[in-house]
């Protein structure tokens, strides 16, 4: 009966704000399951791991407060998603509810924005997963030339992150259902491990060269760092946080699509701060923020910090364990990033934004196979050409990264202040989750938006150093492929205009009575 009266309301929601069903499966996901999902795509082993010496070299012992600067952005834009999606579910979300609000060229760039960043974390995903993979097979078989394989060959490298890409593409095209079910193990054996590792650490810190003792300071923001060390921390904080959206671009499959997306988004992203914090103080108290050893300021850790930790810290009964879970954690979210990725094309096909074809969804599995299929295909050639690119396309990934978030969850953010200016001072809730929490989430992506695509131009100053004429690699893997999306955007003017008149998707929003 629940079910019905929901999709009862859905189809209500759609007739009144001109939004279309896509045949997804619907009635699947409830707040639980959309919170698990959201934390497999947000990926706490594999993010930690490729984000805690980048922020550490950034801000050093602040890294907790960086941690809880980056969540607060995230937070307050989390309301403004739950607002939108509470009026508008629509498996497009970001490009859905910023066309309705801004209009069809704000709306196709910031779609544009989500999937090239799922694009970028997903060529990321599959390169941890592959060099995880590798190293816990080389430790457990006790072979330290297959423990470096992928390191150490950059044709293997890419060929095995191709085929874990095909791997993960495949198993999403199955269906929502399927992916739920896998992700309930995976997300559940990473979890575990990653709270098991964190207790353990703190217990065993006292006897360590590098111990820190435990400093309530560590989580003061407001002392012992200068602006620029903290913008550069607080996007690889803003990146440790990316994917928790997952949940609202799966509101048309929600059982409750008007309250099921909003509730799953809160949850996962309050458990990702628990467990970011739990993880930063006892790495920082076991091994310390120095540049020699086991310290989180190593540069030859950065890149692999478990992979530096796991047997120290576990042994050899749990070191391997920490290895197998970080690969578990980026082989679970390679099958959820994908998913908020393909249905945003799905939703810009069906508006007439990307060609009709992407418009299509299997009959059989009810997901968006063509558009499931095209973004693991993208993904696969934007790694290998990156890879050829640079040395350490991990460190310039995740900078690049921080600017496309801040892109389109800023856009968002601004979006639901607009998308309710009629209805905002109606009474106290509206002012503050309609107004005040997007909108201070906006300006704040917003900042350090701005600011992070000013220092990515040095390439002295953010990723790796690699450059192209003198301009940081970051710089064109972030904003470069922005203005590449708006020269695309006027090619599809010529192709799709009835989009872009509005005829497609329309702004006139009228608040419910």
């Amino acid at each position: 009966m629940t079910e019905r009266l929901a999709d009862t309301d859905l189809a209500r929601v759609e007739r009144e704000e001109g939004l279309v069903a896509k045949g997804l499966a619907e009635g699947r996901i409830g707040t639980i399951t959309g919170a698990i999902l959201g934390i497999s795509t947000v990926a706490p082993g594999y993010t930690l791991t490729a984000s805690i010496g980048l922020i550490v070299a950034a801000v050093g012992l602040k890294m907790p407060a960086i941690l809880i600067a980056g969540f607060i952005p995230m937070f307050l834009t989390a309301y403004a998603y739950r607002e939108l999606n509470s009026r508008a579910p629509d498996c497009g979300a970001s490009f859905t509810w910023s066309t309705k609000a801004f209009g069809p060229y704000v709306g196709w760039m910031c779609g544009w924005g989500m999937v090239i960043a799922t694009i970028i974390v997903l060529s990321n995903l599959a390169s941890i997963g592959v060099q995880f993979g590798y190293e816990f097979l080389g430790k457990v078989l006790h072979n330290e030339k297959l423990a470096t394989l992928s390191a150490d060959n950059v044709w293997i490298n890419i060929g095995s992150t191709v085929a874990l890409l095909a791997i993960a593409t495949y198993i999403s095209c199955r269906g929502i259902t399927t992916s739920e079910k896998v992700q309930y193990v995976l997300v559940g054996f990473q979890m575990i491990v990653l709270v098991t590792f964190s207790i353990v650490a703190i217990v065993r810190s006292s006897g360590t060269e590098g111990h820190l003792s435990f400093d309530i300071d560590w989580f003061d923001p407001f002392t012992g760092l200068t602006m620029s060390a903290f913008v550069i921390g607080l996007i690889g904080s803003i990146f440790a946080f990316w994917g928790w959206d997952t949940c609202l671009t799966l509101g048309e499959e929600c059982k409750d699509p008007t309250k099921v997306p909003g509730r799953a988004g809160l949850l996962c992203v309050l458990s990702i701060l628990l467990t970011y914090l739990l993880v930063a103080v006892a790495v920082m108290m076991y091994a310390g923020i120095g540049d020699t050893g086991l310290g989180l300021g190593n540069k030859d850790n950065a890149a692999n910090v478990f992979g530096a930790l796991a047997y120290p810290v576990l042994g050899d009964w749990g070191g391997p364990l920490l290895l197998l879970a970080v690969f578990a954690s980026s082989i679970a979210s390679l099958q959820t990033t994908v998913l908020p990725a393909a249905r945003t094309m799905l939703a810009m096909g069906t508006y007439g934004a990307f060609p009709k074809r992407f418009a299509s969804v299997s009959p059989r599995t009810l997901s968006p196979v063509y558009s499931t299929v095209v973004a693991g295909v993208v993904t696969a050639a934007f790694y290998t050409v990156v890879t050829l690119l640079s040395e350490r396309t991990l460190l310039d990934t995740i900078a690049a990264l921080g600017i496309m978030i801040c892109w389109y969850y800023g856009i968002t953010a601004f979006a639901c202040v607009w998308f309710f200016r009629k209805e905002l001072f109606l009474n106290a809730h509206n002012v503050i989750y309609k107004l005040v929490f997007p909108l201070l989430g906006g300006i704040m992506l917003l900042s350090v938006f701005v600011k992070s695509v000013l220092v990515s131009m040095d390439p002295t100053a953010s990723g790796s150093g690699a450059e192209i004429g003198g301009i940081g690699l970051v710089f064109y893997l972030g904003f470069g492929i922005l203005i590449f999306g708006a020269v695309l955007m006027l090619a599809m003017r010529a192709t799709q205009p009835a989009f872009f008149r509005g005829e497609t998707l329309t702004m006139d929003t009228p608040p419910l009575p």
